[in-house]
């Protein structure tokens, strides 16, 4: 029986099985990279809005600044996500305080995304919203099974956080969700909700776009009766394919680019 590694470097590699062209790292100065990572930011929640992940005050997006990476660009509290700009986002330091940007934080915001930031030197942008599919999912304190190839994107690479002491208001839980989480690109919070992870904004964005929908189809096959779960090696199989980060940051500019057409005020 094949290792997941043999099974992972077995064939071509996702974008040329998908033929996908491979999208280039950026190359420019930091202003130009911080740009970039706030418009995509904005973005992000524009998206976020037109898909109904918005509950009131709650849900955040993260991306970390390329001058100084103890710091992030995040939503301003109590803003709805379809009426954030990049005018809006708000730059915090290492200790939680405004240092660009005239609205107030969110507190828990802070307390979620510094520590995985913190522990994750690879990350660029952590998205976390309370969405119906995804809260209902995590009500039940399981991993999402590989019974769809897309939802295979999450197989092996996410966790299930089972602890619950209400809102995340202190360092500690922060850093025992960072801690959980480990060097996987989601987790599933029970009693709470989904957060993602990515290398960019575009990446995590689309992890957790991808990952609601897959707390979707969970429930409606287990309601529906028993589905299959795919074998070991078919799901490391889709893992490879739709796991790619590559796809993420296609799927995730498909969306940007109807957001910056039809609502071109989220760019001021």
């Amino acid at each position: 029986m094949k290792t997941d590694a043999e099974i992972r470097e077995a064939g071509p590699r996702p974008a040329e099985e998908l033929d996908l062209p491979a999208l280039p790292e950026r190359a420019g100065s930091i202003a130009e990279e911080r740009l970039h990572r706030k418009r995509q930011l904005a973005a992000a929640f524009r998206i976020f809005a037109r898909y109904g992940y918005d509950e009131g005050i709650a849900g955040h997006i993260t991306a970390r600044d390329p001058e100084f990476p103890g710091r992030f660009w995040v939503n301003p509290y109590a803003v709805h996500f379809s009426r954030i700009r990049v005018s809006d986002l708000l730059l915090l330091d290492e200790r939680g305080h405004v240092v660009e940007g005239g609205r107030r934080t969110n507190k828990a915001a802070f307390w979620i995304h510094s520590s995985i930031h913190d522990a994750r030197p690879d990350v660029t942008a952590v998205a976390h919203a309370h969405t119906v599919h995804g809260r209902a999912f995590a009500s039940l304190g399981r991993p999402l099974d590989p019974i769809i190839q897309e939802s295979c994107a999450f197989y092996d690479d996410h966790v299930v956080f089972d602890e619950y002491k209400g809102l995340v208001l202190e360092k500690a839980e922060g850093r025992r969700i960072a801690a959980r989480l480990g060097d996987r690109r989601a987790a599933v919070l029970r009693h709470h909700g989904l957060l993602t992870v990515g290398r960019s904004v575009e990446e995590a964005a689309w992890w957790f776009i991808a990952m609601e929908r897959a707390c979707q189809m969970q429930l409606l096959a287990d309601a529906a009766g028993r589905p299959r779960v795919m074998s070991r090696e078919e799901a490391v199989l889709a893992h490879r394919q739709f796991g790619s980060a590559n796809m993420a940051r296609h799927n995730f500019r498909l969306l940007a680019d109807l957001v910056f057409e039809q609502e071109p005020d989220v760019l001021d």
